[in-house]
């Protein structure tokens, strides 16, 4: 299973947020096998944080040079694929699915579902809270299937094992 994380949730990593390190570990745990990815738009948004003057900075150069050592595999799309993202996002915006100010997140969602992945994760409400059958007659209009969005604290709270 492919598994795709926002940039709030890398930057949370980056800062030591223990409910994502739960999360991560628990997903590991439950699902072997799995594959954590980073698509293009937060690569790019980390890249673009590090000029930041505050402490999103730091944590957005940590999360650049730590992502392969905590097990995320950047990825990038073939150019045919960015025109299609472009094409999706906007679906999503239009659709009011994602607010219009919020492209770079439409674009994560749409990276998201074209490379494949089973689950986004995000702490963002607003991607967290799109209405997933709505989102998924929006993805299957493009043939690409719908994928779940859940919050690292979603996962902790859901799924690992009480102590």
């Amino acid at each position: 299973m492919l598994i795709a994380a926002d940039t709030s949730v890398l930057l949370d990593l980056a800062l030591d947020t223990e409910a994502v390190k739960d999360a991560l570990a628990t997903i590991r745990e439950r699902i072997p096998d799995t594959r954590f990815v980073v698509p293009p738009t937060v690569l790019h948004e980390l890249a673009l944080a590090t000029g930041d003057a505050d402490e999103k900075q730091d944590a957005a150069s940590r999360a650049l040079s730590h992502l392969t050592d905590w097990g995320f595999e950047p990825l990038n799309l073939v150019p045919v694929g960015h025109g299609i993202v472009e094409r999706i996002a906007d679906t999503l915006r239009r659709g009011g699915l994602i607010p219009v100010e919020e492209k770079n997140d439409s674009l994560i969602v749409a990276e998201s579902a074209l490379i494949g992945c089973g689950m986004l994760l995000s702490a963002d409400a607003h991607m967290r809270g799109m209405d997933f059958q709505k989102l998924t007659v929006a993805l299957h209009g493009f043939d690409v299937n719908a994928l779940i969005i859940a919050t690292p604290r979603e996962i902790v709270h859901k799924f690992m094992p009480k102590r």
